[in-house]
């Protein structure tokens, strides 16, 4: 099945685009997508925090996704 990953801040500068489409087995998780992505951009590594969201709502990285579900990621947020 397909999720469309969409990212924002450093996130995108990480994957070198606004979004990215990826191929997943059904029953994949948020935390499956972490990895995945942490496998794909070791980049993310260096993060201090990375939340995703699905369908524009936060979630937990137990939480299942479906088919042409949007993921969101939210890297960390500094500034004042």
């Amino acid at each position: 099945m397909k999720v469309e990953v969409i990212a924002f801040g450093i996130a995108k500068d990480i994957i070198n685009a606004k979004s990215v489409n990826l191929e997943v087995s059904e029953g994949v998780t948020v935390g499956n997508i972490k990895e995945k992505l942490v496998n794909d951009y070791p980049a993310f590594n260096a993060l201090v925090s990375l939340k995703l969201a699905v369908n524009a709502e936060y979630v937990e990285d137990h939480h299942i996704l479906n088919e042409n579900d949007e993921v969101v990621l939210i890297p960390p947020v500094s500034g004042g």
